[in-house]
């Protein structure tokens, strides 16, 4: 069995083959996935813009390799995709390449990811980031112009510089301004939106327990390891609405009457923390019971752990920190009901 944080890419494969439908998944009442691309024809072709995110994104467990792999495993043979991410670049820089490196493949689709050096840039001095009048007027350009050319496009929020809890990074303050642009420019001229900066401050809420500034989406705060490509991939996925084949992992706690509070906390905290450390969780929860039905037999904790499909669960139960987990609640509990389904909408 493979005991590497991340499956194997053929694995990582596996996983995105029909991934979660985030479009229903709203956060201030905002749809952090606006206008879900429906089905693909014979022949299109998806361009990829942006920035170094996106050029690293075609390495082998990328993004943008993993999005095209799930595409060929859902039988869409004949889709092309096209990686057109420089490093440094910001929206000026698009503009000026739009015509070379994305019009002249004739695409069907484009998804425009660009932000972060639009601020991140701003910290090496004046004139060095973009201005959001800049920043915006660039973006209605881009989308206008790929528009005329007969594309559709998807336009993402910049992610995340840190990953600190949301609010608590230097640039946190910035990148809301330019993701609000984002969303107001995608909603005004017609183009989807993927919020991904939305969905990444709900992710790491959830798994960055440790509130660490990098490690478990990227490996400076910005640029992805192998988890936060697989994320990103699956948000992208979802924005192309790919069906969901998700499998939720439904495990309830008995404790003992020995058991203590302290060690109940403990164990609820260990159980919180797997996210963390086992990247085919893609999302978690849990809660006690408060029914007032009087049937729940005892059992007191809920615990539900969300995997892409049942090679992400196979991958969870032998890993290292899954198996530290049992050991810690060996001899606390007194009944364990697990339940595995796959989700369906």
């Amino acid at each position: 069995m493979n005991m590497n944080p991340l499956p194997s890419l053929r694995c990582c494969v596996s996983f995105l083959t029909g991934l979660l439908g985030l479009g229903l998944l709203v956060m201030d009442d905002a749809p952090v996935i606006a206008q879900t691309m429906t089905g693909f024809k014979s022949g299109d072709r998806i361009v990829f813009f942006g920035d170094s995110l996106t050029q690293q994104g075609g390495r082998p467990n990328g993004y943008v390799t993993l999005f095209r792999q799930a595409l060929k495993s859902n039988g869409h043979t004949d889709v092309k995709v096209i990686n057109a991410g420089i490093s440094g670049h910001k929206v000026p820089d698009l503009q000026k390449r739009l015509n070379k490196d994305v019009l002249k493949h004739k695409p069907t689709h484009v998804v425009i990811y660009i932000g972060i050096n639009d601020v991140w840039h701003s910290l090496k001095g004046e004139g060095r980031g973009t201005k959001p009048e800049v920043f915006e007027a660039g973006l209605r350009e881009l989308i206008a112009k790929i528009s005329a050319a007969g594309a559709k496009t998807i336009l993402c929020t910049p992610s995340v510089i840190g990953e600190k809890a949301a609010g608590t990074n230097p640039l946190d303050a910035m990148l809301e301004q330019f993701s609000t642009i984002s969303r107001r420019v995608a909603s005004e001229s017609g183009a989807s939106l993927l919020d991904l900066r939305k969905l990444f401050a709900a992710h790491l809420k959830k798994t960055n327990t440790a509130d660490k500034e990098r490690g478990v989406l990227t490996t400076d705060g910005v640029h992805f390891n192998d988890a936060g490509n697989l994320f990103v991939a699956t948000q992208m996925l979802s924005a192309f609405g790919l069906p969901s084949k998700q499998l939720r992992h439904v495990v309830l706690f008995r404790f003992k009457d020995s058991t203590t509070d302290g060690q109940v906390a403990e164990i609820v905290n260990a159980f919180a923390a797997l996210p963390g450390k086992i990247d085919s969780i893609i999302d978690f929860e849990h809660g006690t019971d408060i029914s007032t039905e009087n049937r729940a037999q005892g059992f007191t904790h809920c615990f539900v752990v969300t995997f892409a499909d049942a090679a992400g669960r196979d991958a969870y139960l032998p890993h290292a920190a899954h198996q530290d987990f049992t050991t810690l609640i060996d001899g606390k509990v007194d009944k364990v009901l697990v339940f595995d389904y796959t989700a369906t909408r």
